[in-house]
């Protein structure tokens, strides 16, 4: 958890970076502006605050009464801070545009600690005409880029699973899972009874193989279960795959991308079914209905697009070990 700072302490109005690590972010965000703008793309902005909202299991998003701004077309409506700005980026896809990137404040309630805080900053691309593999590409070039790495290497999900934690994802029952989290010592009580398996994909991913991940070079891992598909295409075969690829660097998740989802009808599936899931999971139900599902019936062009966390970019970038190190002020000094 976030250290809390005293309301009494004096020196409660400085930053929680220090000004030299402010300049090194700044020069950081140019370099970032100036690798997309060398390729074309142009910087939008969309609302942080929205009617509609991703559907997502696991992500908590934070509302607002409409009535507090005192006008007719918020009255008696929820509004949303987004968590991400995916939803204004893809509808300026559907209007036309073609290679776009927003670098944003987004937020998730509930997220602190040495790698979260519930307000951050959000880097978001989208380039049409890209499939899975152009989008892996283009992330490969960011990060070799921007922090001056090796060049990228990619390795499958199920891969990624044999090597780092002896156990194949998409073959293995729970009690498998659950066998390899007690050999390597995690506490399982959390999951006690559970025979679902994506938590303890999840579970194996966090504790076993993503602090092994992005040692000597950044790596990307591609080709997810479909279950965790979110807004990616989904791949027929044995197994289906949902066409998703995150990066790891030095054992922390940077980047998460898709082949984006095309289908309206198949997006409405997916959020009744995450629906579900929250429900079980004693968490409210989000918005079904978005003008997302409006763009994408009138045609959201065939693209892949990544979300990258700003914040623990400039903290690898600057070798600090917490986020809170780099930003002006964490949520204990906002």
């Amino acid at each position: 958890m976030l250290n809390k700072v005293d309301k009494d302490d004096k020196d409660d109005f400085r930053t929680n970076a220090s000004i030299e690590t402010l300049q090194q972010r700044a020069s950081i965000l140019k370099r970032v502006r100036n690798f997309f703008d060398s390729r074309e793309f142009f910087e939008v902005e969309t609302p942080l605050m929205s009617h509609d909202i991703v559907v997502d299991r696991y992500l908590e998003p934070v509302s607002i009464d409409g009535d507090i701004l005192g006008i007719a077309a918020t009255r008696e409506q929820k509004l949303w801070l987004q968590t991400s700005p995916e939803f204004g980026m893809k509808r300026i896809l559907a209007s036309g545009a073609t290679a776009i990137y927003q670098i944003s404040k987004a937020f998730r309630a509930g997220e602190s600690g040495k790698l979260h805080n519930p307000e951050f900053t959000m880097l978001e691309w989208y380039r049409v005409g890209d499939d899975q593999q152009s989008g892996i590409n283009l992330l490969g070039e960011f990060v070799q880029d921007i922090l001056q790495t090796k060049p990228a290497i990619s390795i499958s999900y199920q891969q990624a699973f044999i090597k780092y934690a002896q156990i194949d994802p998409f073959a293995a029952s729970a009690e498998q899972f659950q066998a390899t989290a007690n050999k390597h010592d995690i506490d399982v009580s959390t999951l006690a009874n559970v025979k679902e398996l994506d938590p303890w994909r999840n579970l194996l991913l966090t504790q076993i193989i993503e602090p092994q991940l992005g040692k000597d070079c950044p790596e990307i891992i591609y080709d997810w279960p479909a279950s965790q598909s979110a807004l990616a295409q989904v791949r027929d075969g044995t197994p289906a795959v949902a066409e998703r690829f995150e990066l790891y660097f030095d054992g922390i998740e940077l980047a998460n991308g898709y082949h984006e989802l095309l289908s309206p009808n198949e997006l409405m599936k997916r959020n009744q079914a995450i629906n579900g899931q929250r429900k079980v999971d004693g968490k409210d139900e989000l918005p079904l209905e978005s003008r997302l599902l409006n763009a994408m019936n009138h045609g959201l062009p065939p693209c892949s697009g990544v979300a990258l966390g700003i914040d623990r970019l400039v903290m690898l970038a600057t070798g600090h070990s917490n986020i809170s190190e780099v930003m002006s002020f964490d949520i204990n000094r906002a």
